[in-house]
């Protein structure tokens, strides 16, 4: 499939051919700045998981085009630390012999400074990239390292950062009450309730997604992700002010926002935060940097480091979101099964790459109506590259599709009334027992998930377990979390709720997360099954506690040729082909009469357990 218009993914190679000349450039600018090493967060000024060109300082460093990680460069060593999702990633695209990479799993970006930096040493960081309690553990770190910590007026990296991008300037728009389900005047009376609670006289957003979702916006700042970037001050009583990068407000935006704020360029927030003379203010202990909270209280003011109480409204879903997610979902599922048929008829025969499986799922969501942007870089993995949980095809790294292979997809859309993402895994040819067995066990524990009912109250962390019991059995496990939070028409990647071992948060009804459990073993496949699951109130006939229970958004067929009937009980085989049997009616009638019969075949029943 071809098409013309502009597409939202790119494959270039990032290149570390100038890591060791851009790293000696950099220490060279530290000694001028009088500082023996420097912090190198993946971080903009909001602590983004998508941050704008001129904000890759990371990627332009290192090459490391990961989403986190931290770089720290002194004056004879460097270091980058990952997480578990990049620890095959860094390697292949970092200098090593310039910069260790370190997971995560073996250390942190404090403790690789506590055994590195020189007693007496001075390590700079950037305070608009660091939050309080980041810069907090930072100071800790060279303390115990003999060291100290000092905050620098201008970031060091930007000096030598020849052809650095100019910052966004994309155009800022309406998200319509059609879509949105309440209006900012009343959005920003339960703002000003929550900060009369917290005894706070104003509040800073400083979380773009937030700002978004306060006054009903969406923008084109960063890739993936509808953001227009900048800060609001929401005072406890009179206007709203918002600080936004561009300029480029449209008409409709300026009269939605008339009756409740007024505008200014990003240029003139820190003269506003200095006015906030005395005042309490609330910041974001997630995404607040450092450098607000020192304004703040150089101006006489205190910074009340705490949650922006935006967060939690915006994660449960109104009435008018949740039947757009739902919407947002039939759409999408309808272009996925398209790509899934295509993919069947098309792979078999060795042709394919994984570049050519992504323009093609893309152009089918385009084909679909009302895409805006894919919702992250899809991940589009056969063989040993499905093994790499957050790989992104290149040019250099695109592999064919080969027979006897798996072949993993995990992508999602953006259109104006959700969000999406999802994850199928794709048998090409005959696969082996190994794999059949892996892929059952994590199907096993992804229907745990999405069948389970459980009290109100109940964190992430304790549903989590559920989708890893049946790979435990089998002395099996992964690295990453189960589940995410996701936004409307906003982030993927949206908190406070996860499901995860670190999910301390209760789960609340209206709050959408991913469910996606898999295996992974390196050099030869992975396996990862995701659909996205609403939270709902479940009524338990003869119960004594509130109950909730998720109700699957998600409509794909599962790979069948992956399942074995054998290891699955009579009622998970009921709920596969339950969930097939409502994929089948939801999608059928909007699809063409080839992909139709792929997706009778693709559901019918599995027949009865072992």
């Amino acid at each position: 499939m071809t098409s013309p218009r502009t597409r939202f993914q790119t494959f270039d190679d990032p290149s570390h051919a100038k890591g060791p000349e851009r790293i000696a450039a950099l220490r060279a600018a530290l000694r001028e700045a009088g500082v023996d090493g420097f912090v190198v967060p993946r971080a903009d000024e909001h602590q983004s998981e998508y941050v704008p060109a001129n904000a890759e300082r990371l990627s332009w460093l290192t090459g490391f085009t990961g989403s986190a990680g931290t770089a720290i460069v002194l004056s004879d060593e460097a270091a980058l630390v990952v997480d578990g999702r990049y620890t095959l990633q860094a390697p292949a695209q970092v200098d090593t012999g310039v910069i260790a990479v370190v997971p995560l799993g073996q250390s942190t970006a404090e403790a690789w400074i506590k055994r590195n930096l020189k007693a007496d040493a001075i390590l700079g960081y950037d305070p608009w990239l660091h939050t309080a309690e980041g810069v907090a553990r930072l100071e800790r770190a060279a303390q115990a390292a003999g060291g100290s910590l000092r905050p620098l007026p201008a970031n060091p990296v930007d000096a030598v950062w020849a052809g650095r991008p100019k910052p966004p300037a994309g155009e800022v728009v309406a998200h319509p009450i059609t879509f949105a389900g309440e209006d900012a005047a009343d959005k920003l009376a339960r703002i000003r309730a929550a900060l009369e609670t917290a005894k706070c006289d104003a509040l800073v957003i400083s979380d773009p997604h937030n700002l978004a979702w306060a006054f009903n916006l969406r923008g084109s700042d960063v890739s993936h992700t509808p953001l227009a970037l900048g800060y609001a001050i929401v005072p406890r009583e009179g206007r709203a002010r918002l600080f936004l990068v561009s300029s480029r407000l449209t008409d409709e935006v300026r009269r939605a926002l008339e009756p409740v704020a007024d505008t200014a360029p990003r240029a003139e927030f820190e003269d506003a935060i200095a006015a906030l003379r005395g005042a309490r203010v609330r910041l974001d202990a997630a995404t607040a940097a450092s450098a607000l909270r020192s304004r703040i209280e150089a101006a006489g003011g205190t910074a009340d480091l705490g949650p922006d109480p935006i967060t939690a409204m915006k994660a449960v879903k109104n009435a008018v979101e949740i039947v757009g997610t739902r919407a947002a979902h039939l759409r999408d599922g309808a272009s996925l099964t398209r790509f899934l048929a295509w993919i069947d008829r098309r792979a078999a025969g060795g042709g394919l790459s994984e570049i050519d499986a992504v323009e093609a799922l893309e152009d089918f969501r385009a084909a679909g109506g009302d895409l805006r942007d894919v919702s992250f870089p899809t991940i589009s993995g056969s063989g040993a590259n499905g093994a790499i949980v957050h790989y992104r095809v290149t040019r250099g790294s695109d592999r064919r599709v080969a027979p006897g292979e798996l072949f993993l997809i995990d992508s999602g859309a953006q259109y104006p009334d959700g969000t999406t993402d999802v994850t199928r895994t794709i048998a090409i040819g005959a696969p082996s027992a190994e794999m059949a067995d892996r892929y059952t066990r994590v199907l096993k524990g992804h229907v745990a998930i999405a069948r389970a009912v459980f009290p109100k109250g109940t964190t992430g962390a304790q549903i989590d377990t559920l989708a890893r019991l049946p790979l435990w059995e089998a002395g099996l496990d992964f690295d990453h979390g189960t589940g995410h939070g996701v936004g409307a028409f906003l982030s993927v990647h949206e908190g406070p709720q996860r499901i995860a071992k670190t999910g301390t948060v209760a789960l609340e009804a209206g709050t959408i997360l991913s469910n996606e459990p898999g295996y992974y073993r390196t050099g030869a496949y992975g396996i990862r099954i995701e659909n996205l699951v609403l939270v709902e109130d479940r009524a338990v006939e003869g119960g004594e506690r509130p109950m909730l229970g998720f109700e699957t958004l998600t409509l794909a067929p599962y790979e069948r040729r992956l399942i074995r009937l054998d290891l699955l009980s009579a009622t998970e085989v009921a709920w596969v082909d339950a969930y097939h049997a409502r994929v089948r009616e939801a999608l059928a009638g909007g699809l063409d009469t080839e992909t139709r019969a792929w997706l009778d075949r693709a559901t019918e029943p599995l027949g009865p357990a072992a």
